[in-house]
């Protein structure tokens, strides 16, 4: 087993069992001791603002939780926003109190929650390492969208079933094996293979792809160690070309529809 990746089967992250029920929750599969997200970057949140007495709230997140806060902002609905190594929780001015979850504006009906955590887990497309992936065309293949997958997760499965039928789109997909060491060993396999889009799909569909020598040379190490860096904790996970990020096996509709949201306009 790599260095690497036996780090990340046996890190640890906060609030481990929010963390994993809510990926669950969008299908997604990750490791029993998923990889630890880093610091985000700040963004600002347009009805926020300064906090008063941040430096001791702060003091006060990392008592309770045990880690230094990446952000701490006032809200539009009353509530502190902290961000902890890129998730999202809520808490009150004395930092007695903590909310996680979804916060909806009821009179639009947007998920603000879901909009924030896109804008802090915002990638830099054009600076993702692409020959560490290999892609799959479809029809004139103008869209590109990236992911991050592993040949042992169900949800990509699913994924993988929803997206043979899209047109007009190249996927770059990133080996990303955190799952188990035999994850490993497959995704060397489709690497080393001559023909690795079909031995992907073999391996998604449950055919057998040959095995090969354990030293053929591939990128698991640096794609393990971007996904890292990147904060990626489960598979799958999207990136569209704005540089949004889609944790989960969602529905095509909801996939063309960020890709279209990212699409540049003309």
């Amino acid at each position: 087993m790599s260095k690497l990746l036996s780090a990340i089967l046996s890190s640890t992250a906060i609030a481990l069992a929010a963390v994993a029920g809510g990926a669950q929750a969008q299908g997604m599969d990750v490791p029993q001791k998923p990889v630890v997200a880093p610091a985000a970057a700040a963004t600002a949140l347009p009805a926020g603002g300064a906090v008063a007495g941040e430096d001791q709230i702060r003091i006060k997140v990392e008592q309770r939780f045990g880690r230094a806060p990446t952000t701490v902002q006032r809200t539009p609905f009353g509530l502190i926003e902290v961000v902890i190594g890129g998730e999202i929780y809520y808490v009150d001015s004395q930092v007695n109190y903590m909310l996680s979850g979804k916060v909806v504006d009821l009179r639009t009906q947007e998920d603000l929650t879901e909009k924030r955590r896109m804008d802090i887990t915002r990638v830099d497309f054009k600076s993702l390492p692409l020959d560490l992936a290999f892609k799959d065309v479809h029809g004139k293949g103008e869209r590109v969208v990236v992911t991050f997958q592993d040949p042992n997760c169900g949800y990509c499965r699913r994924l993988h079933d929803s997206m043979k039928a899209m047109d007009n789109v190249t996927i770059y997909t990133f080996l990303y094996p955190i799952l188990s060491q035999d994850s490993f060993d497959k995704s060397r396999d489709v690497w080393c293979n001559k023909n690795r889009t079909a031995a992907w799909t073999d391996t998604m569909e449950g055919r057998t792809v040959p095995t090969t020598a354990a030293e053929c040379p591939n990128p698991l190490q640096k794609t393990l160690e971007l996904g890292q860096k990147l904060g990626v904790n489960g598979t799958p996970t999207l990136v569209f070309a704005d540089g949004r990020r889609l944790p989960g096996a969602y529905p095509i509709e909801r996939i063309e529809q960020m890709m279209a949201e990212a699409a540049p306009k003309k």
